[in-house]
């Protein structure tokens, strides 16, 4: 299971599987999530981006098979921003920021 700093430790939860769910309902968001993996004693940048109920790395190559986790390495995710879709370069679409895993597994808080 993934955790996040500054968030409680939720077991039962796979937390990418629940975000895409509710993408997945409110097509016109993108929830960016940044982390980091932990690998062989170093850490590496993640950028996630989860869009329609996908998501998909900007970082690491990640699983397209739904009975998989979406990424394979332990992370861990420090920050979660909300944008209105789509994204335009002339246009600010940012809405909110958060550093809880758990603020955007309310679906209140997407909109």
């Amino acid at each position: 299971m993934e955790e996040t700093l500054h968030s409680p430790k939720v077991e039962d939860i796979d937390l990418l599987k629940n975000l895409e769910k509710i993408s997945s309902l409110i097509s016109n968001r993108v929830l960016k999530l940044e982390g980091f993996i932990l690998k062989e004693n170093h850490k590496e940048d993640l950028e996630i981006i989860i869009f329609k109920g996908f998501s998909s790395s900007t970082t690491h190559p990640i699983e397209i098979d739904l009975e998989k986790k979406v990424i394979a390495f332990k992370f861990i995710l420090t920050n979660f921003k909300l944008f209105k879709a789509p994204l335009l370069g002339t246009k600010n679409n940012f809405i909110r920021e958060s550093k809880k895993s758990v603020f955007f597994l309310n679906q209140k808080n997407w909109i």
